[in-house]
């Protein structure tokens, strides 16, 4: 008798996600051009660049959850290996948009690094090429939909969601850039807890929390309103909660575990703490707020800093978390309906107290 055979380990959720995109790059480049077309290698090889060093390093948290959602959804069917697989790719179609944004939002707020490293715009050779190199990011997503959702019966419900999430979030992306004076001076009047939660919903909600679990509905089969709608209530109103957080952590969070050093004080962001320290404060400190906000300076950031602990920011950001976290559950009980409520739970559970 033979040794038994070693068991293999069972892949995590982050290895099995990543172990589809090399196939993914190739149906974007050789697979898809270059055999037909072989003049266009030169830019096909450009573009193949632009995805290796734009898709796969972030978190990948909002490409997971369509693969999480999924399987909420299936319940106790269970799951086949090609419906994960599947799952998967419209992951990384999500992890395209994200992608695609980012390299504008970049050029856009001339900002320096992105995980660590320079942005895209800003590597040897790039510049403002980086431009179109966004458009094929995006286009990108059509092309793997087209390739892998095309017979499927929920194609079209795939392809107009990820329309409407696109205009959703540039308008969320235009009314941030119109907030603060084009300028870079401070001029505090735009800096309304309406306009943030506005911000928040549609520059980040749509597309990080509603757009993943919508696609994991349309592929099981739940294409009716009241569903989307139900779900939409919950997961706009845990963006909501997800993007306080991360002003929060931006200030306050240690950027040994967040991986980043928080600059929403110099970079003029209509932020939560910002925000909701101006509704606190007297005329002598709004002064404050006025002569240090929005410059990139030591004492200026320090100052302001000072100000929200005299303000006690820290203490109503414990209230507004608790409080907010209460009102989630509140609403998952409420709405999810014919919709498993664990999912959601799962989904809060993820975000509630995070350190990054």
């Amino acid at each position: 008798m033979g040794e038994p055979a070693a068991k293999v380990p069972k892949l995590s959720d982050l290895q099995q996600f990543d172990n589809v995109f090399p196939q993914l790059l190739a149906d974007l480049t050789a697979d898809l051009y270059s055999r037909d077309s072989p003049e266009i290698g030169d830019c096909i090889e450009r573009f193949r660049q632009v995805l290796e060093f734009n898709a796969p390093h972030g978190k990948k948290n909002r490409g997971i959850s369509v693969l999480h959602s999924y399987r909420f959804l299936a319940g106790s069917s269970g799951t086949t290996e090609e419906e994960e697989e599947k799952a998967i790719i419209l992951g990384w179609c999500v992890e395209l948009l994200q992608a695609y944004f980012l390299v504008a939002d970049d050029i856009m707020d001339q900002s320096k690094t992105r995980r660590g490293q320079p942005c895209w715009y800003r590597m040897k050779g790039v510049g403002n090429i980086a431009i179109n190199d966004s458009f094929y990011l995006e286009a990108a997503i059509y092309e793997l939909l087209r390739k892998y959702f095309r017979s499927e019966s929920c194609y079209v419900y795939l392809v107009d969601l990820f329309h409407e999430t696109t205009m959703q979030t540039v308008i969320g992306q235009g009314l941030d850039l119109i907030t603060p004076p084009a300028d870079g001076s401070v001029n505090f009047s735009r800096y309304t807890m309406t306009r943030y939660s506005a911000i928040v919903k549609w520059k980040t909600a749509f597309y990080s929390f509603y757009l993943p679990v919508a696609l994991a509905m349309h592929m099981a089969g739940i294409h009716d309103d009241d569903s989307h709608q139900n779900a939409k209530k919950i997961l706009l109103e845990m963006g909501h909660f997800f993007q306080v957080q991360d002003d929060y952590l931006d200030c306050y969070g240690d950027p040994a575990v967040t991986g980043k050093i928080g600059t929403d004080i110099e970079e003029n962001k209509c932020g939560w703490l910002a925000v909701t320290a101006l509704g606190l404060c007297t005329p002598a400190q709004r002064k404050v707020m006025e002569d240090n906000y929005a410059r990139n300076e030591p004492q200026c950031v320090a100052r302001v800093k000072a100000l929200y602990t005299e303000l006690d920011i820290q203490r109503h950001y414990a209230e507004y978390e608790e409080k907010s976290y209460q009102q989630l559950m509140q609403m998952i009980e409420e709405y999810s309906q014919i919709l498993p409520e664990e999912m959601f739970i799962a989904f809060a559970n993820k975000i509630y107290k995070r350190q990054k």
